[in-house]
């Protein structure tokens, strides 16, 4: 089985990218490994502290490990937005793939020496991790918006890549270009898009030298997508799409089914219902 790594030059080599879907449940975890499988894709998987609360942070690990050793299947587990070094180094022990110490929200110079520290500690448990780093503010959470977070849209700049990157080694970077953690009520409705400023992703990727990660992508204009892509972004994060999806399927399947509590029964659109928007991006991000 080939490591991340590989995955990400292979993905960078052929200008197409990884799709990153958070889970928070089976469900999830499911409709993810199924489309992936069925499209022949290699996907990432994530948890953020939240989730990993909610799930375990073994028991994560155990349950994608059980996917790919059992289906062969490249499916990646990703230690989402990971605040401390504690933290960072739990997610090493128990096997995830790469591991995002988010530094965004504090003072440049803190965040750079925080995640330099977070680097040393995850490759001081295993080397082959992949490590990400964050850079500017892109709002903190999956969730349906009343309006657009303060201090979202301030660009990452160029020199600040290149000094991040240079000063704490991570393997990945993630920037902000325009991106934005959830959805505003008027995205939900199709009324916005996300916009993304495809020239200073190009403009990073320069200076940085390498792998990078668009969080924030729901929401997000398709054509936008594939010229981030192109530009040099290796990595796609959704969330909100597949939470919006995984809602919906749900209480479509309980109005259908008002007296049924065996949940294999009630579950299943839900996991068809994620599935279809898990093809849809993944589909995009290849270019398919």
């Amino acid at each position: 089985m080939k490591m991340f790594k590989d995955i990400l030059q292979e993905a960078q080599q052929n200008k197409v990218a990884v799709g990153h879907f958070n889970f928070s449940d089976l469900i999830v975890l499911w409709a993810v490994s199924l489309a992936a499988s069925e499209l022949n894709l290699p996907v990432m998987v994530g948890v953020s502290e939240g989730e990993r609360a909610f799930v375990g942070v073994r028991q994560a690990a155990a349950l994608v490990r059980s996917i790919r050793e059992e289906f062969g299947q490249p499916i990646f587990l990703n230690a989402d937005h990971t605040h401390s070094i504690a933290k960072a180094e739990e997610a090493a022990r128990a096997g995830f793939d790469e591991i995002i110490f988010d530094g965004s929200a504090l003072p440049f110079d803190e965040n750079i020496a925080r995640t330099k520290e977070a680097v040393e500690a995850v490759k001081s448990i295993s080397p082959t991790i992949l490590v990400e780093g964050e850079i500017g503010w892109i709002g903190a959470s999956s969730e349906i918006l009343a309006k657009v977070p303060e201090g979202v849209g301030v660009l990452t700049t160029p020199q600040e890549a290149k000094q991040f990157v240079a000063a704490t080694k991570v393997d990945v970077l993630a920037p902000a270009v325009g991106n934005m953690h959830g959805l505003t009520q008027s995205m939900v409705h199709g009324e916005a898009e996300k916009r993304l400023d495809i020239s200073r992703i190009g403009e990073i990727k320069a200076e940085a030298g390498i792998f990078m990660t668009l969080h924030g992508g729901s929401g997000t204009r398709d054509e936008d997508f594939q010229q981030a892509i192109k530009a040099g972004m290796n990595i796609v994060h959704i969330n909100t799409e597949l939470r919006l999806a995984w809602r919906h399927g749900l209480q479509q399947s309980l109005q259908a089914h008002p007296d049924e509590v065996a949940p294999y029964k009630i579950l299943p659109p839900v996991v068809q219902a994620v599935n279809d928007v898990v093809k849809r991006r993944l589909c995009l991000f290849n270019f398919r």
